[in-house]
């Protein structure tokens, strides 16, 4: 079987940003806006520092999230079952 390198996986979602703000995890996925709150998706993430918080890995297919520092991962396809757009990012906040 042969192994495909990272630059070759197909691109799942285009994770354009990541913040947090007052317990929650601010999301831009695939052109929309998303919150998360900390507590509902993780209670790892609910209870970290914001160091540990900042300190995460996006994978390049734009499939998951990872927080090294926790041994935290979240796929971006999971996020998405238990969310809400917010609102659709405008050409115009993009640049």
């Amino acid at each position: 079987m042969e192994k495909i390198s990272e630059t070759e996986m197909k691109q799942l979602h285009k994770v354009s940003a990541i913040t947090f703000n007052d317990n929650k995890l601010i999301l831009i996925i695939d052109g929309q806006h998303y919150e998360f709150l900390l507590s509902r998706i993780s209670s790892k993430l609910a209870r970290a520092s914001k160091v540990e918080l900042e300190n995460y890995k996006l994978s390049p297919s734009g499939y998951g999230i990872y927080w090294s520092l926790l041994d935290e991962d979240l796929s971006i396809d999971g996020l998405l079952k238990t969310a809400k757009p917010i609102r659709k990012i405008t050409r115009r906040e993009k640049t």
